[in-house]
C-alpha cells in the first residue's frame, strides 16, 4: 500500500483532518492537539504513554498532547484511519460547559476505543465538518460537535471539574424556541440559542431535545418546511416559497419536504390549490 495522508478541509475553527490509508511504519512523535480517530480498515501496533497498544478496523483511536507514540501496520497490507485534531482549548471550553465549572489537565482516558456509539458520533462528524465543508448549516455542525464531545469527555475523558445540579429548563429553553419560531430563516449558531436560554450550549442542546423531541437544527428545519407550506399555500411560486422559508434553492427545499412530509412541494401545491 502507497503511503497517502491528505490533510482534509474542516469547516470547524480549531480543527484539523487527516485522512491516511498507508503500510508506513511512523517513528515516535507527538502533538500539540489532541486526536481522536477511527481506523477504517487493516490494524496497526503503536507504543503510546499508556504502553503497547492494538487498534483494528471499527475502533477509536485518541492521543492526548504532548503524548510520545509511533505506529506500524499489524501487516504488509497496512491500514487506513480518519483523524480530527483538536485544539486543547476547545476540548477546556466544552468541559467546563458539560459541568459548569472550570476544567484542567483534561486526558483522555485509553488510546483505543472499542465504542460504537463513539465511532458513530465521530462519523457524523466527520461527515458534517469534512466530507461537506461548503454546506451552509453551521447549526447541524455544531450539534455534531457537541454531541461527539459530550459522549467523549463524559465516558472516555477525566478532568478535574464539578458537575452542576440540574434545574428546570423549560422556560429558558421556551425562550431559544421562540427565537427559531419568530425567523426559521434567521441563520443562528447553539451559542446564539444558548445566550437567549441563557445557559450552556450543552444544556440548551439536552434541554431543546427533552423539550421538543427534536434538536435545535431539526426543529428550525421542520419550522422552514412548515413557513414553505405556508407560502405554497397562497399561492407562492415554489422558487420563491424556498427562497422565503429560508432554504439554499428548490431542491433543499423538496429534500426536506419529502423527508418531512412524504410530498414533493410540487404534489402539494397540486393539492392545495
Amino acid at each position: 500500500m502507497r503511503a497517502r495522508v491528505h490533510m482534509r478541509r474542516c469547516a470547524l475553527a480549531g480543527i484539523e483532518a487527516t485522512v491516511a490509508a498507508t503500510a508506513h511504519t511512523f517513528a515516535r512523535h507527538s502533538h500539540d492537539r489532541f486526536g481522536v480517530g477511527v481506523m477504517i480498515s487493516g490494524g496497526q501496533k503503536s507504543a503510546s504513554g499508556r504502553g503497547p497498544v492494538e487498534a483494528r478496523a471499527n475502533d477509536a483511536i485518541t492521543v492526548n498532547p504532548g503524548e510520545v507514540h509511533d505506529g506500524r501496520p499489524l501487516d504488509e497490507r497496512g491500514r487506513a484511519w480518519r483523524m480530527l485534531y483538536f485544539e486543547p482549548s476547545l476540548f477546556a471550553s466544552a468541559a467546563c460547559e458539560l459541568s459548569g465549572a472550570a476544567a484542567r489537565e483534561i486526558e483522555l482516558t485509553r488510546p483505543v476505543l472499542h465504542d460504537p456509539l463513539l465511532k458513530l458520533l465521530f462519523e457524523r462528524l466527520f461527515a458534517a465538518a469534512v466530507e461537506a465543508p461548503c454546506v451552509p448549516d453551521e447549526l447541524v455542525r455544531e450539534h455534531a460537535l457537541l454531541e461527539f464531545l459530550a459522549h467523549l469527555l463524559s465516558v472516555h475523558a477525566t478532568s478535574r471539574a464539578n458537575v452542576v445540579s440540574s434545574r428546570s429548563t423549560s422556560g429558558q429553553i421556551a425562550r431559544a424556541k421562540a427565537r427559531i419560531d419568530d425567523d426559521p430563516c434567521a441563520p443562528v449558531t447553539l451559542a446564539d440559542l444558548a445566550s437567549e436560554a441563557g445557559m450552556s450550549r450543552f444544556q440548551l442542546l439536552r434541554g431543546f431535545a427533552h423539550e421538543t423531541g427534536l434538536p435545535p437544527h431539526a426543529y428550525r428545519m421542520q419550522r422552514r418546511v412548515v413557513l414553505a407550506r405556508q407560502c405554497i399555500a397562497r399561492g407562492t411560486s415554489l422558487a420563491d416559497a424556498a427562497l422565503a422559508a429560508g432554504f439554499a434553492d428548490q431542491s433543499h427545499m423538496t429534500r426536506a419536504f419529502v423527508r418531512l412530509l412524504g410530498v414533493t412541494p410540487a404534489n402539494y401545491a397540486a393539492a392545495v390549490r
